[in-house]
């Protein structure tokens, strides 16, 4: 496409290992399996997969491939990058699209590597652990995409204190650095949504990124 037309979305994706009470994470499957899913249905013209990336559940354990990843995840011409980070919610019945991070983590077990912070900022420099970070991503119009697909997708204002919302804040971060975007998602287990109904999800939501970016 042109540098006058709409600008091409190339989405990357990332999601989670396993981590305490979860020993199958979802997001986990999901992203290692979404590429050969997508290359089977096809996407879009215009909207492209970029890198699936399984990340280790932990907050300051997960920032070296995270950074490595974005960094890797360069814009060219008239690209519009987008993050879509995708984590679970062991207690949620319907998929949470995630509309803002919160600079603190306060870890309620700890993490993969054994951190478990409490009340402390992710960026220091950012100031205190008040301070919000949101996505530029239109989450009512990719909710309105979703619910056309028939599925029950909610708007959420709160990511957690965990590691979702401290790879989030992170995200949004590097992405106004450097300006691409950046959305997180949280899904249900497989034993309230099934697999392959997930990973259909996965691929609406990939086109309803490429539609509202």
């Amino acid at each position: 496409m042109g540098s006058e037309g709409p600008k091409d979305v190339v989405i990357h994706v990332t999601g989670f290992k396993k981590f305490q009470g979860v020993p199958e994470n979802p997001t986990e499957i999901i992203v290692n399996n979404l590429k050969r899913f997508v290359e089977s249905r096809g996407l879009p013209v215009g909207v492209t997969l970029g890198s699936c990336t399984v990340l280790e559940t932990a907050g300051e354990g997960a920032l070296p491939v995270l950074y490595s990843t974005m960094e890797a995840g360069t814009q060219k011409g008239n690209e519009q990058v987008v993050w879509l980070h995708l984590g679970v919610n062991s207690g949620a019945t319907k998929f949470a699209i995630e509309q803002q991070a919160v600079n603190e983590a306060t870890f309620r077990c700890p993490d993969e590597l054994g951190w478990k912070p409490q009340q402390a900022p992710i960026v220091p420099e950012d100031g205190g652990t008040l301070r919000v970070r949101k996505t530029c991503c239109s989450t009512k119009e990719i909710q309105k995409f979703l619910k056309k697909k028939g599925y029950d997708a909610m708007i959420s204002d709160d990511a957690g204190r965990f590691v979702c919302n401290y790879v989030y804040y992170q995200s949004l971060r590097f992405a106004e650095e450097k300006g691409h975007k950046s959305l997180f998602v949280h899904v249900p287990l497989f034993s309230r949504i099934d697999e392959e109904t997930q990973m259909r999800f996965a691929a609406a939501l990939l086109e309803a990124i490429g539609a509202t970016c």
